[in-house]
This record gives C-alpha cells, structure tokens and sequence, in this order.
C-alpha cells in the first residue's frame, strides 16, 4: 500500500521570525513537497472555497472567526479514494494551538480507521500544541503516530529534520 500526503497551506503574507514576509509558497507547501521527495508518496492539497486573505491581519481575523464558530470551510474537492492508501501524513500550520478549520473538514470528510496518521505542522514557536489530540478525536480507529514540529522561519533546513522523523518513525 502506497502512503498519502494531505496538506493545507497558505503563501502571501506570513508571520516568519518575528516579521511578516511575503511567501511565494506557505511553509507548509515547502516541507510536504520534501516529504513527498523523501517518501514517494502521492500528494493532495486542501483548499477552501473561499480562501484566506492575502492579508496577514485579515487572514488571522477569518482563521480565529472560523475557530470561534468551530466553522467547517467547504473544500474545493476531495481525493477521490483513501482506500489504497495505509500511512496518511497530515501537513498544516498551527492555527492557535490546533489544525486550521479547512483541515477539520477534511479529516472529517473520510473514514481513517485502520489507517496510520502521521502529522506534521509548521508554526513560529507553538510546536505541535492541541493538534495530535485534536487529529485523535477527529480520526476515531485510526493509529496516530508521534508528529514532527517545524519551525516556519527554519524551513529551508528541514529536509534532515524530516530525514530524522521518517527514520524515528519507520518509514
């Protein structure tokens, strides 16, 4: 059985190092495409209907709505099928301590029992908070495995970080 990479990111203006900096690509994006090149795996990015803002400021208000009103943004699609795959490594930012809302959706969306999840979050000093808990309840029947924090503002040395984790874990 092949493994499955699922991630949520966001370019534009992000709080890096203690400043907001314009991405090309999220954080996120960046370390789930290492993973794929380092796992082989198949790749699925989740995208809301109605995005975040480009805006920094104007983003967080959205995302801390949205987390207020345990709101579940509609996704622009699914993968069709989760049945081939055993390993599903779960990659997003944390938002306050926890997934972002579009990711909530999502794990809700599919059935994970008997699979593994192996999450994997980017943030700026909160490490992996609430989120592995959150995946717990959100997944019942699924295994999930201990997951690797990444600091956004060190994403350009993560590749032996991620290396690390893949051989802590297994894979």
């Amino acid at each position: 059985m092949a493994d499955f990479i699922v991630y949520f990111s966001r370019a534009h203006q992000n709080y890096v190092n203690g400043v907001i900096r314009d991405l090309e690509v999220g954080n996120t994006e960046v370390v789930a495409k290492v993973l794929q090149k380092l796992t082989g795996a198949d790749l699925f990015k989740i995208e809301p209907i109605i995005e975040y803002s480009e805006d920094y400021n104007k983003c967080i208000a959205q995302a801390q709505s949205d987390q207020r009103s345990n709101a579940r943004p509609e996704l622009k699609g699914y993968p069709k099928d989760l049945s081939d795959f055993k390993k599903i490594y779960v990659c997003y930012p944390n938002y306050w301590s926890t997934l972002p809302m579009p990711v909530f959706t999502f794990l809700e969306h599919f059935d994970f029992a008997g699979k593994t999840i192996l999450p994997l979050c980017t943030h700026e000093g909160s490490g992996m908070g609430s989120s592995e808990k959150d995946i717990r309840r959100l997944c019942p029947g699924a295994r999930v495995e201990k997951g690797l924090a990444l600091r956004g503002g060190k994403i350009d040395q993560a590749e032996s970080e991620i290396r690390a984790w893949l051989e802590q874990i297994g894979k």
